[in-house]
């Protein structure tokens, strides 16, 4: 009978526990759902925001995804304090979890670190074309964490912010020109200043090739069954490649008209036959 009263005082003692900290459960559930609701109602607010200013779109992506990750960080805090966790012991508990926290999430911030020098000194924006970590393709979003690039065959590469900031990149779009250079063999029969005419000839009628500075014929190399000739001209990003291969097209065109030859790699094989004396 004993045993029983006890086992009575225990369910007795769970139900007054239940009672009291259901308001504050009840609560708490109330609180995280209104909360969700306004930090996607306040994340469309900011989004609205940033399209009806002249923002960097690189700031603009930044700042939404920063912005998100707070207010969803203080919606935590307000629901775990209305569950009864008091608001100094949750900061000494985040002190004393800290360093854990910190070697835990490295990675982590390296990242958000990395983001936050990409955002402040800038080596590429939304919408440049990118070399880097082997990879080339458009700026397509710059978040806290991450970069996403759109590769050339319109795949999407996601990028740690931190290996970004502490690696090479090149940035083709950071100036508005560029410079091509196409390196071409011809025979050693081939005529040079025929060829070398020819190539700036290709250039002078292209209208996608800046006529300043003015393009260039060098010859590069005396290989070993060609003379290589290095053409060098300069064209705007935007009709940079439509240049490219403008030139290559003719080239191969026009010197065939003129026979000017464009060797390949072959082996030649002599043989003698010894008479028995």
């Amino acid at each position: 009978m004993k045993e029983f009263t006890n086992y009575q005082e225990h369910i007795d003692n769970a139900i007054d526990w239940i009672w009291q900290v259901l308001p504050d459960f009840i609560l708490a559930v109330f609180i995280f759902i209104v909360g969700l609701w306004a930090v996607r109602f306040m994340n469309r607010m900011v989004r609205k925001f940033f399209e009806k200013t002249d923002y960097d779109p690189t700031l603009e992506t930044f700042l939404q995804s920063f912005i998100n990750i707070a207010l969803k960080a203080i919606l935590f805090v307000l629901v775990i304090t209305h569950l009864g966790v008091k608001s100094s012991s949750f900061v000494a508990i985040i002190g004393a979890a800290g360093l854990a926290i910190g070697l835990a999430l490295q990675g982590s911030l390296s990242n958000f670190a990395g983001g936050m020098l990409i955002l402040l000194f800038k080596p590429f924006k939304v919408g440049d074309f990118i070399s880097a970590q082997g990879i080339d393709g458009t700026v397509k979003e710059i978040s806290i964490f991450t970069t996403k690039i759109n590769t050339f065959g319109n795949q999407e590469a996601i990028i740690p912010n931190g290996q970004l900031s502490n690696n090479n990149i090149i940035n083709y779009n950071s100036e508005s020109t560029r410079r091509d250079m196409i390196n071409v063999g011809i025979g050693y029969n081939s005529n040079i200043k025929t060829a070398k005419n020819i190539l700036l000839q290709i250039c002078a009628e292209n209208k996608n090739i800046l006529p300043e500075p003015v393009p260039e014929v060098y010859v590069a190399e005396l290989a070993e069954s060609s003379v290589s000739l290095s053409l060098r001209f300069w064209a705007k990003n935007d009709v940079f490649w439509a240049a490219h291969f403008h030139v290559l097209e003719e080239l191969k065109n026009r010197f065939d008209a003129e026979k000017i030859e464009i060797p390949f790699p072959q082996t030649v094989i002599h043989t003698t036959t010894d008479k028995p004396g």
